[in-house]
Parts: C-alpha cells; sequence; structure tokens
C-alpha cells in the first residue's frame, strides 16, 4: 500500500505519503490564497523525498471539507484527476478528523475550523476517532452551549476564544494524520466517503435571478 493523501480545505495545502504502516514523507504550506500554485509542487516534492515516482501510488486519500468552495475543489479535482490517471481508488475523508486524529486531547472535544463570514466549520467527538455530530457551519456564539466545557482544536477555535476558551493545537489539518487515518480505517475493513466536497452552503458566486434578456431585434 502507498497512499498519495492531500487537503487544501482549510488554509493549509499539505500532502504526505504513507505505505500503510507509516508516513514516509510529507508537507506542508499555509497559504490561503495559493492553493492551486502549491499543491502540485508539493506532492512533487513528496515524491522527490521519499525517492518515488507517481505511479507508485495504490490509493489516493483526499480531504472533502468542510471548507470553503474554491480552496477545497483544488484538491479535490487533483485528488479526482490522479486517481483517473493511475486507476487507482480515491478516497474521501473529512477534514474535521483529521484535525482531531492528529490531537493528542483525550476525552471529549470539539473541532472548528475557520469558515470565514465570522463562522466555523465544527463537530464535536467522543475522541480522536470517533466523531459523534454531524459538520455543521455556525456562527460560535449559537453554539456556545453545545461546545462548553470541553477542548477546542482548529484554528476556528483559536479565532473565537469566547466561545472556545480552552483551544489547542494542531491548528491545521495535515496529511500525515489524514493518510494514517485512512490507512487505519482502511485496514479495519471500513469503507471511506466517496471523493465529494462538505461544502454545508452556497458558494459566493450566484447566477442573477432577475437578469435582463437582451434579445436581437
Amino acid at each position: 500500500m502507498l497512499l498519495l493523501a492531500l487537503d487544501t480545505a482549510t488554509p493549509a495545502v499539505t500532502v504526505a505519503l504513507h505505505d500503510g504502516t507509516d508516513v514516509v514523507a510529507s508537507s506542508s504550506q499555509v497559504d490561503a490564497r495559493r492553493h492551486g500554485e502549491l499543491l502540485l509542487p508539493a506532492v512533487d516534492r513528496v515524491l522527490a523525498e521519499a525517492g518515488l515516482k507517481l505511479d507508485a501510488v495504490t490509493g489516493i486519500v483526499v480531504g472533502i471539507g468542510p471548507g470553503p468552495y474554491t480552496g477545497l475543489r483544488v484538491g479535490l479535482m487533483t485528488a479526482d484527476t490522479f486517481g483517473l490517471a493511475l486507476d487507482v481508488p480515491v478516497h474521501g475523508v473529512c477534514t474535521l478528523d483529521g484535525l482531531a486524529y492528529a490531537t493528542e486531547v483525550e476525552g471529549p472535544f470539539v473541532v472548528a475550523t475557520d469558515a470565514r463570514r465570522k463562522e466555523v466549520y465544527w463537530a464535536r467527538y467522543d475522541d480522536r476517532r470517533t466523531r459523534v455530530t454531524d459538520p455543521a457551519v455556525d456562527r460560535p456564539a449559537d453554539i456556545a452551549e453545545q461546545v462548553a466545557g470541553v477542548p477546542a482544536v482548529g484554528a476556528g477555535a483559536l479565532l473565537y476564544p469566547d466561545t472556545f476558551p480552552d483551544a489547542r493545537a494542531p491548528e491545521h489539518v495535515s496529511a500525515a494524520a489524514l493518510a494514517a487515518l485512512a490507512a487505519e480505517r482502511l485496514a479495519a475493513g471500513e469503507e471511506l466517503p466517496a471523493p465529494r466536497p462538505l461544502y454545508l452552503r452556497r458558494p459566493d458566486a450566484q447566477v442573477p435571478k432577475n437578469y435582463k434578456v437582451v434579445t436581437p431585434k
């Protein structure tokens, strides 16, 4: 097994290789505006570090969000393209699950990433492997009672200390954690989600509803 994992659902552009037992190589850069520019060079860099070619990969793992529309689709389209070119399966993993898996928090906690618009993408976990609520997008003040009394992980938690007073690392997801979680679940015979985006809300760009139709005379 050689999994190529990538995620662009957060400001981190992150890539990793996992051989089914350990992470072979990884790369992460934080730049919310350059996902498209940074992702493929990161893939090349990780493959070079491992001394491998792309055709050695036996499966693709991609973070499916939730995340902003523009960044998230970069990773998903790249994963789909690799899967088609290599004729290998493409596995989705919730980005929040990857963040949860990387934390050292024990017991119940919350993962919250920045959803912009003064909102967070979030979910609650019993432990680093067990999510107990569906991913959601909300204003922090609106979920204060639901997240009270437990630690919180992620950049969204760090942005809103009034709602998440016990915010902890990691701030962004890493493909290394995403790959390790996917490898663990695959080894256990679990079926991973399809590589389809968890947007949770509509994109900013919309087709005008009442645009003027111009017809030739």
